[in-house]
């Protein structure tokens, strides 16, 4: 191994993490200008963007721009998704809450309740990585969340499992927080969703050529 590719390998690797790095710092920065309320959702929006240009091969945009371009242009879908997101997870907690509350519950009841949950987890998972890669409004994206989480469900708990993992490890070393964990988390949040994404664009095309 010559000297020249160890230099080379290191300076990918460290472009690489200042990449990282600059997202993450962009997704702070533009969370709190929002107001943090109406900057978080757009921000993160954002961020999936770049990671779907950078997955599907474009590795020269420019950041910082393309950043608060994406910001900019899908900021209240981006909110309105988030904030129905949100409302409807603050009000399964709530049922959570009073269904604890309560003690003994009648088995249908309780699985009914956790196949909500399973839905919710869905529109998490799958709205977002929908808004960042196609065009199309936003009740579309939430019946393909559920139709794609379900149909898909090994890639939901893959991704799932890949968030918390992520979120897990953050929580043990906070010092990845302000640098690292938000790119970390949403790559491959991204990488998953945009591989799922080309196989089912790859079948809907080669559904639709004329038969020979």
């Amino acid at each position: 191994m010559n000297s020249q590719y160890i230099v080379n390998s290191l300076d990918k690797i460290l472009t690489w993490i200042m990449r990282f790095v600059l997202v993450n710092l962009l997704w702070l920065f533009y969370t709190v200008m929002g107001g943090i309320a109406g900057g978080i959702f757009p921000a993160t929006l954002s961020v999936l963007k770049i990671f779907r240009k950078w997955i599907l091969g474009d590795l020269e945009i420019p950041i910082r721009k393309t950043f608060k371009d994406e910001f900019r242009k899908d900021f209240g879908k981006a909110n309105m998704v988030g904030w129905i997101l949100t409302f409807a997870g603050l009000i399964l907690y709530g049922n959570y809450l009073a269904i604890k509350s309560l003690g003994e519950i009648n088995t249908i009841f309780l699985a009914a309740f956790y196949l909500l949950i399973t839905f919710y987890i869905n529109l998490v998972v799958w709205s977002f990585p929908q808004l960042a890669h196609y065009n199309g409004d936003i009740k579309q994206f939430f019946k393909n969340a559920i139709i794609m989480g379900f149909g898909k469900f090994h890639y939901t708990i893959a991704i799932s499992f890949y968030i918390f993992a992520v979120l897990y490890i953050s929580l043990k070393f906070p010092g990845l927080l302000p640098f690292f964990t938000v790119s970390l988390t949403v790559f491959g949040w991204t990488w998953m969703s945009v591989h799922l994404f080309q196989k089912n664009d790859t079948k809907m095309q080669q559904q639709l050529l004329p038969e020979r």
